[in-house]
């Protein structure tokens, strides 16, 4: 670990952020050169010093059949045939024409675009003695990554010694920042800085990736600058797109991301999209098709993407007739049948009017030619979100994992929903059995999914199975409790008439709480008959609410159901 990077993880460890600021502010300001002085990356011969004394055997220069086999098996490896390439690497070998480094770098590097990364690592373990040059490592860093193995990475790197160059540099603050190892990417670009090296538009745009979280984003915003100094803000459009998610994504700071986005000297589809698709999911639906208009009128045509954003936002805004018009523009282009575009379609159908559309998102699913969770999620909480078709919805989900789909925890979370609405028939110690198996597919619950399982608790009246569950949320899967998790706690105790415990429950929050953790205790207080209690929760309930006719009505019926049993 450099000396950087040492002091990075020690001020972090004591939490002194003043200090990290000054330190990262430091090291790029005096280690970039500024605009006068353009930032030229090191001649080859700096880059790659044990490169040029590595060549193919004299044999094999001297065979006539190595580079038409060479040539071949390029072409192989350009459309994906991994077992004919193997083929004609095997005749290479054969006929005294081994493959040269070159060779396999450009393997390696096929390997990494089809994913095949198990060929990869054969590749590497037939290199394993031989000396490699800085090219082949750095692929061998880029492998390694995409297969989320961030130790073989590093070792690679820390062995490369006086061979790393800037490539090798970026290719590992990448490896970081795209495993989520946010930190350690920030540490290897100190320690860069310290070793004069200066970064690149790869390294940038892989740095600002890491920044792109709540912790990290002040380090965002000190690299926006640095890009700015630099130029590469102005020749990569990458670059731009990241920033505007470091502060979209990580602070919901809208406004910075727009500035981003204004100020970019060159716009593209993907450019574009990502803006739209950040003011739709921020709650700036409005913005989102304005800029969508904006961008028509630029010249840019709409894709499957640009399409589902839109689309999302017309749901938001509830504005059906504008749905319907880029629902037709989607047939037309030839992108109904796109899963992403079909299940925003049938999103919007299921929520965009009162009585909720159930039938057009029905006929949008069944037109697409194939399902994934995504879509089969998209129709099963259509269906539990009109509020009268729990049935449907149940059995959708069962022809789903009928047909090998995995669930994801919307989905669970949706069907939970559904076994709920029929508790009353005793179907949520049904909801009960399909969260445990959610759990034990290793499926993450979120949120909502827990409001659920917790309902279905209080329902079956399993107090223990219920406490486990919320205990879990926080120690287990990390989700911090919210009111609507007290309020379900509540419920559960005040039904099994465990009224004190209720009360001792929601003195114990670390907030105060609101009407809606209240109301399950009044209305468990008037099932037992605990008046005094019931009282107590109305006052706390007006508090907060003083216009709640409900829970005036509430008290009224447990003082009429207090004064019938005085009177029998």
């Amino acid at each position: 670990m450099g000396i950087s990077q040492w002091h990075f993880h020690t001020i972090y460890q004591s939490n002194c952020y003043p200090k990290i600021y000054f330190v990262f502010k430091t090291m790029i300001t005096l280690s970039l050169p500024s605009p006068a002085q353009p930032l030229l990356p090191p001649s080859s011969k700096t880059l790659n010093p044990s490169r040029q004394n590595i060549i193919p055997s004299s044999d094999s220069l001297k065979n006539p059949n190595f580079e038409p086999l060479k040539n071949r098996l390029i072409r192989q490896l350009d459309v994906g045939h991994f077992r004919h390439a193997i083929s004609t690497l095997d005749l290479m070998t054969q006929q005294n024409a081994p493959p040269d480094l070159t060779t396999y770098s450009i393997l390696l590097k096929s390997c990494i675009r089809f994913r095949n990364f198990q060929l990869g690592k054969l590749i590497h373990r037939k290199l394993i003695q031989s000396r490699l040059d800085s090219v082949l490592l750095n692929t061998l860093i880029s492998l390694y990554s995409k297969c989320g193995d961030t130790e073989t990475a590093r070792s690679i790197f820390e062995g490369m010694g006086n061979r790393r160059d800037l490539i090798s540099w970026s290719a590992m603050v990448s490896c970081f920042a795209n495993n989520s190892m946010e930190l350690q990417a920030i540490s290897t670009l100190l320690d860069m800085l310290e070793l004069g090296s200066y970064p690149n538009e790869y390294c940038f745009t892989a740095l600002i990736r890491a920044s792109s979280n709540a912790k990290y984003s002040w380090i965002g915003e000190i690299i926006y600058g640095s890009v700015l100094k630099t130029g590469y803000f102005e020749v990569d459009v990458c670059v731009g797109c990241e920033l505007i998610d470091v502060f979209a994504k990580s602070s919901g700071d809208l406004g910075s991301a727009y500035k981003v986005f204004e100020e970019m000297p060159e716009r593209n589809l993907v450019t574009w999209t990502l803006m739209i698709t950040r003011f739709a999911q921020l709650g700036c639906a409005r913005d989102a098709i304005n800029l969508f208009l904006d961008m028509e009128l630029s010249g840019y045509a709409p894709d499957r993407f640009t399409y589902s954003s839109v689309l999302s936002a017309c749901t938001e805004l509830g504005l059906l007739a504008l749905g319907k018009q880029l629902h037709s523009r989607v047939i037309r282009f030839g992108l109904a049948l796109d899963v992403c575009v079909g299940c925003s379609l049938v999103n919007m159908y299921a929520k965009c009017t009162a009585d909720g559309l159930v039938n057009d998102s029905r006929k949008t699913f069944d037109q697409m030619p194939a399902h994934n969770v995504m879509s089969w999620t998209a129709i099963i909480t259509a269906y539990v979100q009109s509020g009268e078709c729990d049935k449907e919805a149940i059995e959708l989900f069962c022809r789903m994992i009928s047909g090998q789909i995995q669930p994801n925890q919307f989905s669970f979370s949706s069907v939970l929903k559904a076994y709920i609405g029929f508790a009353k028939h005793g179907f949520a110690a049904r909801a009960l059995e399909m969260f445990r198996k959610m759990l034990e597919t290793g499926t993450k619950p979120n949120e909502i999914t827990f409001v659920a399982a917790l309902s279905a608790c209080s329902h079956v009246g399993v107090i223990s199975e219920g406490r486990k569950h919320f205990n879990s949320m926080y120690k287990v899967h990390g989700i911090v409790p919210r009111m609507e998790h007290y309020a379900c706690m509540v419920d559960l105790l005040g039904r099994s008439g465990l009224l004190i415990e209720a009360m001792e429950f929601i003195n114990s929050l670390p907030f105060m709480a609101n009407a809606l953790v209240w109301r399950p205790l009044l209305g468990a207080c008037r099932v037992h008959g605990n008046t005094e209690l019931g009282k107590h929760a109305v006052e706390m309930i007006l508090e907060q609410e003083p216009d709640d006719l409900a829970a005036y009505i509430l008290l009224s019926n447990l003082h009429a159901s207090a004064g019938q049993e005085r009177r029998g």
